[in-house]
């Protein structure tokens, strides 16, 4: 008897799970976290020219990644599609209207906020890359470096309002606005608000990034060993040559 009460109130007593609901499926938050990863080591090693080869890997990832956001764009969830993304973008000339006759609300000045620097970074992204590839092929004048700085610091200066944001309405709202990039999930009863998570294809995505990125490593031990080889090979020859004349 005194075994049955201690069960009953250890159940009574544990904490009661909080219901959530998913948001966002799994290969949306890869894609999401594989391009700031990739975005914040391509620019803490744009001025360096030991981890030149690392920068590069990261921008050639940034392009990959931004392929995949456009073909996402027209075949994900209804909310990563791009018609959804216009459709909020829309919505800044409803706000302006209201803001001329007083009616302008606080809260969708926020979600516009939000939108179009989510809007600005993607917008960056292929400028960035493209000029990027452009220096590294060596196809033109310096004057190419100072447009991909130029691109580089815009897109910086986007993912900076577009976090700064991030952290604004949290506190505003007291809310943990990050979490459904980082569970998918938002605290409150309800349905699920996408069907499927999409795990086998963000399990894909990630390897597809993991491995390019290793065939770059490789890449670069091979380079390194070739350019070893060619730099010694003039004084292996001319070590030869005097062995013979003795």
């Amino acid at each position: 008897m005194s075994n049955t009460a201690n069960a009953t109130a250890t159940v009574s007593g544990a904490p009661t799970p909080v219901p959530s609901r998913r948001t966002v499926d799994a290969f949306t938050r890869t894609l999401h976290a594989l391009l700031a990863l990739s975005f914040a080591g391509a620019y803490i090693t744009a001025e360096s020219e030991i981890f030149r080869l690392v920068h590069v890997s990261l921008g050639y990832t940034m392009g990959g990644l931004f392929v995949a956001r456009l073909l996402w764009g027209f075949m994900g969830p209804r909310y990563a599609r791009w018609s959804a993304m216009w459709g909020k973008l829309r919505g800044l000339g409803d706000w302006l209207r209201g803001m001329r006759t007083g009616q302008s609300q606080w809260r969708q000045a926020q979600n516009l906020y939000m939108v179009w620097t989510v809007a600005m970074v993607l917008l960056a992204i292929a400028p960035v890359v493209f000029s990027g590839y452009v220096v590294y092929q060596e196809w033109t004048g310096e004057w190419m470096e100072d447009v991909h700085e130029f691109f580089g610091n815009f897109m910086l200066i986007a993912v900076s309002a577009h976090i700064a944001g991030v952290v604004l309405l949290c506190l505003g709202r007291r809310r943990n606005l990050a979490k459904p990039m980082l569970t998918g999930r938002v605290d409150g009863a309800g349905p699920d608000l996408i069907k499927s998570n999409h795990m086998i294809l963000a399990a894909l995505l990630f390897a597809a990034v993991l491995a390019f990125w290793l065939e770059q490593w490789q890449s670069s031990d091979r380079l390194q060993t070739a350019e070893l080889v060619s730099s010694l090979e003039p004084g292996l020859g001319k070590s030869q040559s005097n062995f013979d004349e003795d």
